[in-house]
């Protein structure tokens, strides 16, 4: 689930790619694909130094983190767009596209430290999931256009508020 929601702003942003460039879906999911598991790592590594010393309230943490990140993507998905029109894609657009849809990525891969999964397996299935996701989005947003865009990121942000709950429900109860 948290791979679902994870790759809901590149999903997004891969519609509107799609939209743009219908010939772009493998690199696209490329980028997408590498960011999205580069950035849990880096935020685990980062967390785990720490881990010990945050172990009675971690779980307030994680549903923080999850929480902010989720109403921040719900709070994206209503913000218009204006420079879409002359929006180039090019590998450094798609570099920095997948940085910034990956930087929810890094907190989680801080919470991901406190979760009861293999950090590989975690880090394998958000790569697996963001890189299907996202070829899935420039494809079907070559065909559809945007309209599913701003739902994509309404759906990920609930994601990540109901897997922020469940930790702290779980730590809780």
């Amino acid at each position: 689930m948290l791979a679902f929601a994870l790759c809901m702003d590149a999903f997004a942003v891969s519609l509107g790619i799609g939209a743009k460039d219908k010939n772009i879906a493998f690199k696209a999911a490329l980028y997408f694909g590498a960011f999205q598991g580069i950035m849990p790592l880096i935020g685990f590594m980062i967390g785990k130094g720490s881990a010990e010393y945050i172990a009675s309230f971690d779980h307030w943490i994680a549903f923080s983190l999850l929480g902010f990140l989720g109403l921040k993507m719900i709070h994206e998905s209503f913000k218009k767009d204006g420079n879409k029109e002359n929006f180039r894609i090019t590998h450094k657009t798609l570099l920095l596209l997948a940085i910034a849809t990956s930087l929810d990525a890094l907190a989680a891969g801080f919470t991901l430290i406190f979760l009861d999964s293999s950090l590989y397996v975690s880090i394998a299935v958000i790569v697996l999931v963001t890189f299907i996701f996202s070829f899935l989005g420039v494809k079907i947003g070559a065909k559809s256009g945007k309209w599913l865009g701003s739902a994509a990121e309404i759906l990920g942000g609930i994601v990540l508020i109901g897997i922020g709950v469940k930790i702290l429900i779980e730590h809780i109860g």
